[in-house]
């Protein structure tokens, strides 16, 4: 405001303008004669420019009222807004402390609540130090699922010492699909802005992922939390540039650093734990925690030495292979949980296993039962699991069912030849029962590739290897493995006939899953033969170029089949825009193909999916296959505490893998010893409340296309499938 327009300066004037007016005064200046103007005080008749600043004295009745009426008190322009009036920037609110968001508020999710107080309590309480709640921000809590709350303040109260007193750890072993990010997402948010204290419990937090899934996990925190983090993503760059970023990220202190999060792969960790575990950090989360089942290696032991006692361990598959791996992922979180690596041997897993096998006597079993009971009632305070029975209620109906496909005449041969051969019998007579050699190991990976397409193994039977020196007699004459014939192999000619009829009969799109590139090139091979438009992810590709593949396959234009190596990051990606996957070989872990097969059945997918695993009958396929049902009984027994989990597979019967079982449709149906069919035929349906989630044995078992409830293996199954396991995810409710 000028200060002649001040109202001390306006009523100056009035008060003084009856007087007369002061004549002009005129000043020479350069030889001529100018007018200078009239003082301000002269000029009467000027109205305030500033109307409000009048003084009411100054105005008429009227005027008085109208302004009074007009003139309002600023408000923040904010719905909702009920914050007092006397806030200012930078001084303290007065009065008690309250929660950052409203406990009472409809669908409020409340991780904390004070203690309660009796009435003189509260008298004595003081109003500046009183506890408040811890309530997740409605901008998440609105969007969570009643087993996403659930899994929230069972973490919150793990981290907080709450569960287990003295340990700060826990394992979210939720399977496959029920959202896990986003619930670990809540818990980081909730961290880093509140506590019963009234302050953050932690200032920064780091997120150690495999490499394919840093830009994933940035991605859904800015989905889930728009412009309100802002996460540092370490996906490349020099050494020097990572270590000044890491640096940057450990040494900044205060109320709201600008990077609060740190997502980071294990490897690049494992490289740079020297400046990570430099300083403290208040919350480390470890994606796919399954990758620190071995305690004795280098990135075990780089992120044990991060200074940070609050660890939470996401897995969908906490045993994978033996029970010391799933105690080296509780003695990640909590350490000394269990005791010693060697007590823990001694007082679960050797009972446990020896009870779990099919040959175990009465009182084995029983010790075997108590040890898991003892175990369970430690482990369970700090671990919660989740089946994928929860997505029913929100996903489509999953067919899933496991193929026997007979072999080719020419793999038959090549088979037999090669299991036959005198240098595979002199090595498995040399190894005498010990533990497997490189030679046996490289015999195992050669039968896997033969049962895939004879093809794979062309190279060797040419140069005569160890176990193909009279195999090159099987193939036809001028044969060229550069020209793919997929009626050579039984299960290729089963695949290129089924993904034949989904082209033609629907829109659907396919996911193609193997263990091997070579496996993946053939896939390519086929593809380009029949002009199916497609795309690959394998180890070669850059974690950037990854996420821009599977977005663009999700799209209602995108390519027709999805070709993934199961070992080259298929954890955590979302393929939810093809409806159909098939697993063409299994893998030894059954937890890398039940991460392959979750791609497709998760949040998002709209249409009923089908999942196809593929094996060679009486192969080493089944073997392996065996193998994993032996495995998934164990994590069964110990994480999800099922206590009817079948026997079925003595370990003396897995280790025959040398031998191809002639005559049978199914190896492992016969093994299954079977109540519900009668030479190979059912004759009683599964139990009524059984799914695929439930053991093998309560699956659909079809020697037959009759009574399959997917339409396109129907067509396809006298081109080679001879058997069938098969079983849906539940039940579809239907509405009038």
């Amino acid at each position: 405001m000028r200060r002649c327009q001040a109202p001390s300066q306006v009523a100056r004037r009035e008060e003084g303008g009856g007087g007369p007016s002061t004549p002009p005064v005129k000043r020479r200046c350069g030889g001529r004669v100018e007018e200078e103007r009239a003082p301000l005080a002269a000029v009467q008749a000027r109205a305030p420019i500033i109307a409000s600043c009048a003084p009411l004295a100054s105005l008429s009745p009227h005027e008085a009222l109208i302004r009074s009426l007009l003139n309002k008190p600023f408000r923040v322009p904010l719905p909702g807004y009920t914050g007092g009036g006397a806030r200012s920037l930078g001084v303290r609110r007065s009065g008690a402390r309250r929660a950052l968001h409203d406990p009472t508020e409809e669908g409020a999710l409340v991780l904390h609540l004070p203690p309660a107080l009796t009435a003189e309590e509260r008298l004595r309480v003081n109003p500046l130090t009183a506890e408040v709640e811890v309530v997740v921000d409605p901008l998440l809590s609105r969007v969570l699922r009643p087993h996403q709350r659930e899994g929230v303040k069972f973490m919150y109260d793990c981290v907080t010492g709450a569960r287990v007193e003295g340990h700060h750890g826990c394992i979210m072993a939720d399977e496959m699909g029920l959202g896990k990010t986003l619930q670990c997402i809540a818990l980081l948010w909730t961290l880093l802005r509140q506590s019963p204290d009234c302050k953050p419990l932690i200032d920064k937090a780091v997120v150690v992922c495999p490499s394919s899934l840093v830009r994933n996990w940035s991605n859904e925190i800015h989905k889930w939390l728009p412009g309100k983090l802002s996460p540092l993503a370490m996906e490349g760059g020099t050494k020097e540039q990572i270590d000044r970023d890491l640096r940057g990220f450990i040494n900044t202190f205060g109320r709201r650093p600008h990077n609060q999060i740190l997502i980071i792969s294990y490897e690049t960790f494992r490289l740079h734990s020297g400046v990570i575990n430099s300083g403290e950090v208040g919350l480390l989360l470890c994606d796919e925690g399954h990758r620190l089942k071995n305690s004795e290696n280098q990135t075990y032991s780089a992120l044990m030495g991060i200074r940070c006692p609050r660890r939470v361990l996401l897995s969908g598959t906490p045993i994978q292979n033996d029970l010391l791996e799933y105690f080296s992922l509780i003695n990640f979180v909590n350490a000394g949980l269990l005791g010693s690596a060697a007590e823990f041997r001694k007082r679960f897993e050797n009972p446990i296993l020896r009870g779990r096998d099919a040959d175990a006597t009465e009182a084995a079993v029983q010790a075997g039962q108590a040890a898991m009971a003892a175990m369970a009632e430690i482990v369970n305070r700090s671990i919660i699991r989740r089946t994928q029975a929860l997505l029913s209620k929100y996903l489509p109906v999953k067919v899933e069912q496991v193929l026997c496909c007979r072999l080719s005449p020419l793999q038959a041969a090549i088979y037999d030849s090669f299991c036959s051969s005198d240098s595979i019998r002199r090595a498995l007579r040399a190894e005498g029962g010990a533990k497997m050699t490189s030679s046996s190991l490289a015999a195992i990976t050669s039968l896997k590739k033969l049962v895939n397409h004879p093809d794979l193994v062309h190279p060797a039977c040419r140069e005569g290897k160890e176990g193909f020196e009279s195999s090159m007699q099987h193939f036809p004459a001028g044969h060229d493995p550069a020209r793919l014939r997929p009626e050579l192999s039984g299960k290729l000619a089963v695949l290129d006939c089924l993904l034949a009829v989904v082209k033609s009969t629907s829109d659907d799109k396919v996911v193609l899953v193997s263990n091997y590139t070579q496996t993946l090139n053939m896939f390519e091979s086929l593809c380009r033969t029949r002009n199916y438009p497609h795309v690959r992810l394998d180890g070669s590709m850059t974690i950037k170029k990854r996420a821009k593949v599977v977005d663009e396959f999700n799209r209602p234009a995108g390519a027709f089949i999805f070709m993934l190596s199961s070992k080259a990051g298929g954890c955590g990606l979302n393929l939810i825009g093809a409806n159909r996957l098939v697993m063409f070989d299994p893998d030894w872990n059954p937890a890398n193909d039940e991460q392959a097969m979750a791609r497709v059945w998760r949040d998002g997918q709209k249409k009923q999916c089908y999942i196809y695993r593929m094996l060679a009958v009486g192969t080493i396929e089944e073997k392996i296959f065996q193998r994993q049902t032996h495995k998934k009984a164990l994590s069964s027994c110990v994480v999800d505490q099922e206590e009817d989990v079948e026997r079925h597979f003595s370990l003396s019967d897995l280790r025959d893998l040398f031998k191809l079982e002639k005559g049978t449709t199914s190896d492992t149906h016969d093994k299954l010893r079977c109540p519900r069919c009668v030479a190979g035929v059912q004759v009683r349906p599964p139990p009524d409340n059984s799914d695929c989630n439930s053991d093998l044995s309560a699956w659909h078992h079809a020697t037959t296309k009759k009574g399959l409830q997917d339409m396109a293996l129907k067509q396809v199954w006298d081109v080679g499938v001879c058997f069938a396991f098969h079983h849906v995810s539940h039940q579809q409710i239907t509405t009038v």
